[in-house]
């Protein structure tokens, strides 16, 4: 369709860019993964993993702007929304590869499913709706 081919044109070429914020970054791999476009979803991948924050056995994304806050004890610090969100869109990424995602990919998901399974509330639900829908 017309309007698919335009959109996934607008989205090359913002992927391009030099200066793409993590964000759009992990938006854009999720929706090159559901295109089929695996070079362009490979190469957000990669460019992802360098701003990527490994702590704890874990691995997810945050803001450039924000300030992590600090640890203290008997307190477990939730991350905000868009830090959920945009981490569940880079697993999402993973998970999409056609035909299916190799091993390293798994493995990489299984980091990334151990962080936000971290971000759960008691109820097990997140701060974001959003990511509540992609997740059970």
């Amino acid at each position: 369709h017309s309007v698919v081919r335009n959109a996934l044109f607008c989205l090359e070429t913002a992927a391009n860019e030099k200066e793409n914020h993590v964000y759009t970054k992990a938006l854009m791999a999720y929706a090159f993964a559901l295109a089929g476009k695996e070079e362009k979803r490979k190469a957000l991948l990669s460019s992802l993993e360098k701003e990527a924050v490994k702590k704890d056995g874990s691995v997810h994304w945050q803001r450039p702007e924000k300030e992590p806050k600090v640890d203290l004890p008997y307190y477990h610090y939730r991350a905000p929304s868009a830090e959920v969100e945009m981490t569940a869109y880079v697993l999402l990424a993973h998970l999409t590869s056609q035909p299916t995602p190799s091993q390293e990919e798994l493995s990489s998901a299984s980091l990334i499913a151990k962080w936000i399974s971290g971000q759960q509330n008691p109820s097990g639900g997140f701060s974001s709706t959003q990511v509540s829908c992609f997740l059970p």
